[in-house]
């Protein structure tokens, strides 16, 4: 390990909020993030677009639409048009934004996304909202659970799941200066904000959020904060963890996916997702062509969502922290 990695690290933990020994975070849920970062993209960029497909207000468009009247448009629950309206204004040098529940757009409209933005490098973006099954109590036929896997397939799209509403607003504004088709993957909860002002945020950079050489747990999106109080009740057990926020899915930062895997020799990757051709196999896929370890997988495993609190549903499909805990211990004991 060079000098220069241990102070990247020790840069990137000394701007995270203390979390440890039961210490109570301030909690937003990471759309408020979105929203914030719309704005203000907006105010840099008169050529940002919102575009909303009937739900401003719950994936956090209506602050723009009040800010920016001028650059907001609302053409209702047509996804596959919402889509197609954005590629045409891409294409005249816009930078549309367009918003709905990650279940519709981009599930309802996969193939507009697949042909007219990615085809054609169109510079449009998607807000997906409400994803994961911590949204709740509006259950399986909305709960995206799939959408990370269906997404980092298509050529050209980035795919970005930050891990908090701090760190979202950061993800809106790169991605809102970043050329090309882009996923912003968020929940609708409250969750955890682990992340500062100060935290540095880059596409396609993993940060190390805890240091350790037993097990790496890599994590994206509001399990990032249940992967870091899971590493930290671990080390009362001597099992040292690092937890590394692989918040950029596509393209994946492959050299800290690797380093991880050498130094740690074991990988738990922990998602609010299918653990079929999610993130995790995207690590997995990285550690198959350049240093294989044992790899253990929390997420959701070949079931679909259900109606419930969002901490309910968390624990039931096995992606709380002792489950975290329970996959680091099975890590450990098969490199060893």
């Amino acid at each position: 390990m060079s000098s220069t990695d241990v102070m990247d690290r020790a840069a990137q933990t000394m701007h995270l909020l203390d979390y440890r020994n039961g210490a109570e975070l301030k909690q937003l849920p990471t759309r408020n993030g979105f929203g914030e970062g719309l704005i203000e993209a907006g105010n840099r960029n008169a050529n940002v677009l919102a575009i909303c497909a009937d739900l401003a207000e719950s994936t956090r468009m209506e602050g723009f639409k009040k800010a920016h009247p001028a650059q907001y448009l609302e053409i209702g629950v047509a996804e596959q048009m919402l889509v197609a309206m954005a590629g045409g204004l891409a294409a005249t040098g816009k930078v549309p934004w367009i918003a709905s529940y990650a279940m519709f757009n981009p599930g309802r409209s996969w193939e507009q996304v697949r042909t007219i933005m990615a085809l054609n490098e169109t510079n449009v973006k998607i807000a997906g909202a409400h994803a994961g099954v911590s949204v709740g109590p509006d259950g399986a036929t909305h709960q995206a659970i799939e959408d990370i896997a269906i997404m980092r397939v298509i050529p050209h799209m980035m795919v970005v799941v930050p891990c908090d509403s701090v760190q979202t607003k950061k993800a809106t504004l790169a991605l809102s200066e970043t050329f090309g088709p882009a996923y912003l993957r968020f929940a609708r909860e409250k969750s955890a904000i682990v992340t500062t002002e100060e935290t540095p945020f880059e596409i396609g950079k993993a940060q190390t959020f805890r240091d350790g050489n037993d097990v790496a747990i890599v994590a994206c999106g509001i399990l990032v904060y249940n992967a870091l109080i899971a590493a930290d009740q671990l080390a009362s057990e001597g099992i040292n963890c690092r937890v590394v926020n692989n918040h950029t899915v596509k393209p994946m930062d492959a050299p800290a996916i690797t380093q991880a895997a050498q130094e740690c020799g074991a990988i738990v990757t922990v998602e609010e997702h299918q653990v079929h051709a999610g993130m995790g196999s995207r690590v997995a896929e990285i550690l198959a062509e350049s240093h294989p370890v044992p790899i253990e997988f929390v997420g959701v495993r070949d079931q679909f969502g259900q109606s419930g609190e969002p901490t309910e549903l968390i624990e039931h499909y096995g992606m709380g922290t002792d489950a975290i805990k329970a996959a680091a211990r099975r890590a450990l004991k098969r490199k060893r």
